[in-house]
């Protein structure tokens, strides 16, 4: 039997009640098969998002106006000045990001370590650092994410809260909320696991399955964390409400109170989206396959608007993700850029030898596909760091 072409179709043109098949292979998209029923507007935000001017269509002809003819879909040239080497000027920006990253650290534990002695004191030190991290989100009107690392093998409280507020920014920044609401976010979001300082070490680091009695107890950290920062008088509301709901979800799934989305404030639920993410990521170590199982298993428990919105923000291949690109090189993402598909990274060869960092523009090389950490060999796993924990946070090189 004579295979059936598949009309071609713009993907502005995509409907909810279609069916359509991607032109990807199953690693460069969040779906678990190429072919997708669209029952929901977050997928088509999604598929917008891969970086595809068309998609085949499958079933559901009758909803788009009568297509006589396959749509030829014409790929714009891409202008490539190769003259320009920008990748000192990559480099040093991801470097730049890197101490920022450190220093935010140092400034938040430093703030931490005062919240009892001296709460004052601790509010200063964490408003100073908020208006630092919103002038480094602000410096560009195009903020992308780099990857940066505190060099630990664990992520620890404050490093996790730095990662979640810059996420957290950037979906309030791609939302265009007053910087009031950004601040609030920010301090929310550094502060929010607070309360896990009340947990013990031995139910907090725990690598085996928590009991009853101690999954119970983590599950106080938000309560704990309230107290502490609203007995100081000091704090904004809005920000002791990311403290106490940034477990809250949607559906009502979430703790300590199963609010549902009319009662969760919009910052609130920024940072629970945030958090949700940063959870999986060091759960699954892979950011693109955290992002797809975020799709795919939490979509109920966060708004439509702002998971379109976080995959806007990681791209199809978020920092941290290993990938092959065209020329067959393994690496890593480093920094996102405007064409989601030429990323700056950090790579080798498969064998981990001749390690570089690597600006793709210049060099006319695309990512070709997602490449599993079990595939690596032991070489490119040490070159790439796989094992190394991931952070974010803002970069403004726009090259």
């Amino acid at each position: 039997m004579a295979k059936v072409e598949l009309t071609q179709i713009p993907v502005s043109q995509m409907v909810i009640g279609l069916t359509v098949k991607l032109p990807l292979s199953w690693t460069s998209h969040p779906f678990f098969r190429s072919k997708v029923k669209i029952e929901q507007q977050i997928q088509i935000e999604m598929i917008k998002g891969l970086d595809v001017s068309f998609v085949y269509l499958v079933d559901g002809h009758d909803l788009l106006p009568k297509i006589d003819v396959p749509v030829e879909i014409e790929q714009p040239e891409k202008v490539v000045n190769q003259d320009i080497d920008y990748r000192p000027l990559a480099k040093k920006s991801i470097r730049v990001s890197q101490q920022r990253f450190l220093k935010s650290v140092n400034d938040i534990r430093t703030g931490f370590g005062k919240i009892v002695s001296d709460p004052e004191g601790a509010y200063r030190e964490t408003a100073t650092l908020v208006e630092d991290l919103v002038e480094h989100l602000y410096e560009s009107e195009t903020p992308h994410l780099t990857l940066v690392s505190s060099g630990e093998t664990d992520v620890s409280v404050t490093q996790h809260g730095i990662s979640v507020a810059v996420i957290s920014m950037m979906i309030g920044h791609t939302l265009s909320l007053p910087k009031k609401d950004v601040r609030d976010v920010a301090l929310g979001s550094l502060f929010h696991d607070i309360g896990k300082l009340k947990v013990p070490d031995v139910i907090r680091r725990k690598r085996g399955e928590l009991s009853d009695h101690e999954s119970n107890f983590l599950k106080m950290h938000p309560n704990f964390g309230h107290e502490m920062l609203k007995r100081t008088g000091l704090f904004p509301d809005a920000m002791l409400d990311i403290v106490l709901h940034h477990h809250e979800f949607i559906d009502g799934s979430g703790y300590p109170h199963h609010l549902t989305e009319a009662n969760i404030l919009l910052t609130t639920q920024i940072v629970s989206l945030a958090n949700d993410y940063e959870t999986l990521l060091h759960q699954y170590q892979t950011p693109q396959i955290a992002l797809g199982i975020l799709f795919k298993t939490h979509s109920s428990k966060h708004s439509d608007n702002l998971i379109s919105v976080l995959v806007k923000i990681l791209g199809i291949y978020p920092p941290g993700t290993i990938v092959r690109l065209t020329d067959d090189s393994i690496a890593k993402v480093m920094m996102t850029t405007a064409d989601v598909k030429q990323p700056h990274v950090w790579s080798c060869n498969v064998s981990g030898a001749e390690p570089s960092f690597r600006f793709l523009i210049n060099e006319d090389v695309q990512v070709k596909e997602v490449v599993k950490l079990d595939d690596l060999s032991d070489g490119a796993m040490k070159t790439l760091q796989v094992n190394s924990p991931i952070s974010f946070y803002f970069n403004n090189f726009n090259h």
